[in-house]
């Protein structure tokens, strides 16, 4: 008897409290629940990481990622009808837009470290790059001691913008910097002489070379100037969908589609032209792999 007065007791609480035993989504996970749509924040010439193929459609290696995360979230809201939005974010804009709620997952090339966490959130590292300088063959540049005096574009709102004023200040190369509004027009820059040097992530930069018209007229220089985490960003103060998120990617990391979908952008013919990037998963890349990290600090990288 008494053991039928328990479980009677038991579906009674179950009745009246049917959630108890769920945690009620807040936050981001609370407006996806109301609004029934997830916004990604995607870019127009993150070549292979987000950007605009022939028909005008968002693709690229971070947006393979988020849609992965899209997928997690709708199983675990219950919600197979989550709508995805693409909306476009420029190297400028992608912070402000992520913290006024415009954008819920900024699927772009984005760099974690200290200053932007300030400011926002990143999930699980989903690449390591160095920054370098990418110069014509015959200008004979081959380090930044070259670039004494001479013309060097960057592309706005990056990390390369900051860090090469601060190394043009720091060794007095007393070069010109100039910007570029992305990283198409930055290259446009190298390409037509109005710059000796283009400063950027190596990945964008190779990138940038396999789509050129002489991609062997080209070179990366072999000095690194830092080495730097790219992770798909969000809010900040959102630990429940940070939560989510982290979770969906560390199973993603541990499943066989990982390496299929980081051949797919970096070793294989990818749209719209077919061009090959031929760019192998790093060793601090594969160990990010292997055991997820959202660390900052460049050193976390550098030494795995």
């Amino acid at each position: 008897m008494e053991r039928i007065a328990v479980t009677a007791l038991l579906a009674l609480l179950g009745a009246a409290f049917p959630h108890a035993d769920a945690q009620e989504a807040t936050g981001t996970l609370a407006k996806l629940k109301r609004t029934g749509t997830i916004t990604l924040g995607v870019r127009d010439g993150s070549v292979p990481f987000s950007y605009l193929d022939d028909q005008q459609r968002y693709i690229g290696y971070s947006v393979d990622l988020c849609l992965k995360v899209v997928d997690a979230l709708r199983a675990q809201l219950a919600l197979p009808g989550l709508k995805v939005k693409m909306n476009p974010v420029t190297s400028a804009n992608r912070i402000p837009l992520i913290a006024n709620g415009t954008i819920d997952l900024e699927c772009g090339s984005t760099t974690n470290n200290r200053e932007r966490q300030q400011q926002a959130a990143f999930a699980p590292t989903m690449f390591v790059v160095a920054n370098r300088l990418l110069s014509k063959k015959s200008s004979g540049i081959r380090s930044l001691a070259d670039m004494k005096g001479k013309t060097l574009v960057v592309t706005a709102g990056t990390t390369g913008q900051k860090l090469m004023t601060v190394l043009n200040a720091q060794r007095r190369l007393g070069m010109k910097i100039v910007v570029g509004k992305d990283h198409p027009e930055s290259f446009l820059m190298l390409d037509t002489g109005r710059a000796q040097a283009f400063a950027n992530d190596d990945v964008l930069l190779a990138a940038q070379v396999a789509a050129a018209r002489a991609p062997g007229d080209y070179q990366l220089s072999a000095e690194a100037l830092s080495v730097e985490p790219y992770a798909i960003m969000m809010r900040r103060g959102d630990p429940q969908f940070k939560a989510a998120v982290d979770s969906a990617l560390h199973k993603f990391y541990g499943s066989g589609q990982m390496a299929a979908t980081y051949a797919r952008w970096f070793t294989r013919p990818i749209p719209p032209r077919d061009i090959n990037l031929n760019f192998p998963m790093s060793p601090a890349l594969k160990a990010v792999i292997a055991k997820p990290t959202d660390s900052a600090d460049p050193a976390a990288y550098a030494l795995r």
